[in-house]
């Protein structure tokens, strides 16, 4: 690989320059809880770098706390469309779900995307969150007992981490969680970058628009307390209803949102806070800490995925670089939540740390519009765990747990514990 500096000067360069061989983003890793040593060697020595994605396109790596969530919060650029010809995220054909059909048909820009917000935004309210929490807490309280009840070890991603995010979003938009295996495969496929065909790709599109558009009909016919049912009988703004395809590509949207990610959150949490047994002791002894620490597992995690790309359609200066128009820019929240100039000992895990100005969710117009329900997911899940199971212990040693490969999101294979 070329030196970073060498990396830093190449990264205004056109589409149309001859480019040298590039690193490859995301970085390996020696351990699945450990950041890459790339982060800190660019924050300090280039911020804003050319590097290589799965599909062998070209994108600008920001990795600065600053720089992204300057990018982030530019209300000027926003997520890749197809029109866009951004840089693909996948090895397939079509990019992946960040750059196909279905995600165009969501709106990204100006107003449009704000009446789309707004008509979501009323379902993840602090109101609604502390109305769900009780049966959060209870349905957190039966997975643990029937996870125990088959005995140690035990894999708590497969028996709490993932089954309580799918039961939480599939009771939001009135959808079977009895489906759950069909929705993790679809999610699996959709954010694929290495692992499925562009085939596959499609089959998992097709039959997730397919599955979302039965419910849709149903819920049309017979409106429920849930999202989609809201979303079918509401109107936005202007007195419009939404159409099928927007329907089934927000529906899509937050069941992958609200699961995948939140269930892969939940065990590395658990990971990070058993790593170091003096974390688990603090928080049984304080409960208090459970927010912050939330808080502080957000900003630790160093396998959160790929991050958020913005599609440069001007002129755009950040980190001291002027990127053209036509660049993908790549936001690594991950090593921005590690900056240094951003955070105090920022290498280190502080349960009480306070404030905790993240980016785990992304800055500006596209911050994460479930975090309200992630945050909630997680503070329950670590109150039960602490609970109900005090003696909680990795099965086995930090370094020997698996990275999930492939995807866009970043998480552990399985989480094996024992009490």
């Amino acid at each position: 690989m070329p030196t970073v500096r060498a990396l830093c000067d190449h990264a205004t360069t056109t589409p149309k320059e001859p480019s040298m061989t590039l690193p490859s983003f995301p970085f390996p890793t020696e351990a699945a809880l450990a950041p890459p040593a790339e982060w800190a060697e660019f924050r300090a020595k280039c911020p804003v770098a050319k590097v290589t994605l799965a599909s062998g396109d070209e994108a600008a790596l920001i990795t600065r706390y600053a720089d992204v969530k300057k990018v982030l919060s530019d209300p000027r650029f926003t997520r890749p469309t197809p029109a866009d010809k951004a840089a693909r995220v996948a090895d397939t054909e079509s990019g992946g779900v960040f750059n196909s059909e279905m995600a165009g048909v969501i709106p990204q820009h100006g107003e449009a995307h704000l009446k789309w917000r707004r008509m979501l935004g009323k379902w993840f309210t602090a109101k609604r969150m502390t109305a769900l929490r009780p049966r959060m807490e209870a349905m957190a309280v039966r997975l643990i007992d029937e996870m125990v009840a088959k005995g140690e070890p035990a894999d708590l991603k497969a028996g709490l981490a993932f089954p309580l995010p799918v039961w939480v979003i599939c009771d939001m938009l009135g959808v079977p969680d009895t489906d759950r295996e069909r929705f993790a495969h679809w999610s699996d496929v959709m954010l694929s970058m290495t692992r499925y065909t562009q085939a596959e790709f499609d089959v998992a599109q097709t039959e997730f628009g397919r599955y979302l558009g039965g419910h849709i009909a149903a819920k049309r016919a017979e409106p429920g307390e849930d999202i989609l049912s809201s979303l079918i009988t509401d109107t936005d703004a202007d007195g419009e209803h939404w159409s099928d395809a927007l329907l089934v590509a927000t529906g899509i949207g937050l069941l992958i949102a609200g699961h995948e990610t939140t269930a892969n959150m939940i065990a590395k949490m658990v990971a990070m806070l058993l790593e170091d047994r003096s974390r688990w002791e603090a928080l049984l002894a304080d409960r208090s800490l459970i927010r912050t620490a939330v808080e502080e597992s957000l900003r630790m995690d160093a396998n959160a995925g790929i991050g958020m790309s913005r599609f440069l359609t001007e002129d755009f200066e950040v980190g001291g670089t002027t990127l053209p128009p036509g660049t993908t820019a790549m936001c690594s929240m991950a090593s921005a939540n590690r900056d240094e100039d951003a955070f105090e000992g920022a290498a280190e895990m502080t349960l009480d740390r306070s404030p905790n100005a993240h980016l785990a969710f992304g800055a500006g117009a596209h911050v994460c519009l479930g975090q309200p329900l992630a945050r909630t997911e997680l503070q329950v899940v670590l109150g039960v765990l602490l609970e109900k199971l005090p003696t909680l212990e990795l099965a086995v040693a930090a370094a020997d747990l698996r990275k999930v490969e492939g995807l866009a999101v970043g998480g552990l294979r399985e989480l094996p514990v024992r009490w």
